[in-house]
């Protein structure tokens, strides 16, 4: 469809075109259809013109407390429980974001329309859900903080605001949380999203961005080469340092293992993630596996005693193509859409501590690193680590996706938490039983033990997005909520430690005894 900017179509027939590219592009169009009709509705503008604030002065997203981390202690016994409270809290921010994309129009034509029946109805469903969390924790003797009810408003972000807070500027990070967050020097290459309608073609198109029309947005890229270098320099070793490091080869997900579960976060639930994960490891890992069946559930490592599960969100090519789960729930129908890329590569191996020896990890141990929803809790636990082949000891990149060179590969590592508290297998917020070293010295905190690190390094062949006229065309993105917008700093990465024969200790004393094993 060539970009015509005279003649005149009718509100019918633009919502005829749409539906067409929605069925084009599978279900994941669905919402993109809406958006896109709703906005030339407004000025009648033919396909890939210029949109008025309809659409380009929009609510991007909508961003509402996490629970969830306030949730400190949480009684064992109403953990469950809380668990499927707290995804119901994510599957009503899901639905409200969806309303939010499909009703553009009304929007447009009352200024009142989202409070009204969008955020306000979110506030009380919110309200409710909140309150049985707190029946859940009381009925089993626990002790609720009240003021967690003040958390069930949420408020609305425009596009330019989700973008001032993620890009631009200076992100050294430095310690946060208890992490170390090497984000750098961000820079935007001086291209800038002006929130315009995109063209109707490699699956783009504008307001928010992105080919489900959530993100990302040209904004979300950089040029590699014009970012100045920014990786620290790694701790001093001390002579009681542990410098081995393990190896354990798993594979690349090459068999396609993925679900949109998450085992940690919210057991029990279906679609807990809202989002696809890629599985190595441990085979069995959904939301309804427990300690006993993942050690029943085989692995795809090649030591055959690394039962541990390793999962990431999958990335995808928003090139206008579709994959499997197009018409799914955590795939199109939730705004993640485009082709699953595997990795060419998916190294994994576990290293030691600069200051101490390191002590085997428990069994059945979880650790979250980074946070899935930084685009509206903020970078506090972002922990993403973007970068390409050949830059990777140069340039980190947190809030922004890396645009390679010909000839480069993208990559994303993770450096996991490596201090535990010597008790605790997993907390009420998934975080606090375990935290980062310090980043000066690399020593754990008081009360905490340093255990092997994992570390993951993820590297994906891609052809370099193009930015023009400040709009992203090809564009890579990593799943997640749909309200998120497809952030570069929401990426996130999930592991639970299950071994047999011993391999934890053998783990430690490769890693304590300075060897290279695997």
């Amino acid at each position: 469809m060539g970009r015509n900017t005279r003649k005149r179509r009718t509100p019918l027939a633009t919502k005829a075109i749409a539906a067409s590219a929605a069925l084009a592009l599978g279900g994941g169009g669905l919402l993109w259809a809406n958006y896109f009709a709703s906005a030339h509705e407004t000025n009648n503008q033919a396909w890939g013109g210029n949109q008025t604030k309809a659409a380009s002065a929009q609510v991007a997203t909508i961003s509402c407390p996490d629970v969830g981390q306030k949730l400190t202690n949480v009684p064992a016994a109403a953990r469950n429980g809380v668990a499927a409270e707290l995804a119901n809290l994510d599957k009503q921010i899901t639905e409200a974001y969806s309303r939010l994309a499909s009703t553009r129009q009304a929007q447009a034509n009352d200024a009142s329309f989202v409070q009204n029946a969008i955020v306000g109805p979110l506030k009380e469903k919110r309200a409710a859900t909140i309150d049985r969390i707190r029946i859940d924790i009381q009925r089993v003797g626990g002790t609720f903080n009240q003021s967690l009810s003040q958390l069930a408003a949420c408020t609305t972000l425009s596009a330019n605001q989700t973008n001032a807070g993620q890009t631009g500027g200076q992100q050294q990070g430095g310690q946060q949380n208890g992490g170390q967050q090497n984000g750098g020097q961000q820079n935007n290459g001086g291209q800038q999203q002006n929130g315009g309608q995109q063209q109707g073609n490699n699956g783009q198109q504008g307001g928010i961005g992105g080919q489900a029309g959530n993100g990302p947005v040209a904004a979300d890229f950089v040029d590699i080469t014009k970012v100045a270098p920014n990786v620290q320099a790694k701790p001093n070793k001390t002579p009681n340092a542990s410098t081995g490091q393990f190896v354990t080869r798993c594979g690349v997900n090459a068999n396609k293992n993925h679900n949109t579960d998450n085992v940690i976060v919210a057991p029990g639930v279906t679609n807990g993630a809202h989002h696809l994960h890629d599985y190595v490891g441990n085979q069995k890992v959904n939301a309804f596996s427990s300690n006993q069946t993942f050690l029943q559930g085989g692995t795809s490592c090649q030591n055959k005693n690394d039962l541990s599960a390793y999962y990431w969100p999958v990335v995808r090519i928003q090139d206008g193509t579709q994959d499997f789960d197009q018409n799914a729930d955590g795939g199109g129908k939730e705004g993640n859409v485009g082709k699953i890329l595997t990795p060419i590569q998916a190294e994994i191996k576990y290293v030691g501590n600069p200051t101490s020896k390191v002590v085997a990890m428990p069994q059945f141990l979880r650790i979250i690193t980074g946070d899935a929803k930084t685009t509206t809790n903020g970078l506090a636990n972002a922990n993403a680590h973007w970068s390409c082949t050949g830059f990777e000891n140069k340039v980190q990149l947190t809030t922004q996706y890396p645009i390679c060179p010909q000839g480069s590969n993208v990559v994303r590592t993770f450096a996991f938490q490596s201090c535990w508290d010597g008790q605790n297998i997993d907390s009420a917020n998934h975080r606090t039983h375990v935290a980062f070293a310090d980043p000066a010295s690399g020593a754990c905190g008081n009360g905490f033990k340093a255990i092997p690190q994992l570390t993951m390094r993820l590297v994906y062949k891609i052809n370099p997005p193009v930015i023009q006229n400040g709009q992203v065309k090809n564009a890579y993105a990593v799943d997640g909520f749909p309200d998120q917008l497809h952030k570069a700093a929401t990426d996130h990465d999930d592991f639970i430690s299950v071994t047999t024969g011993g391999l934890a200790n053998k783990i430690a004393n490769c890693i304590n005894s300075g060897q290279r094993c695997q």
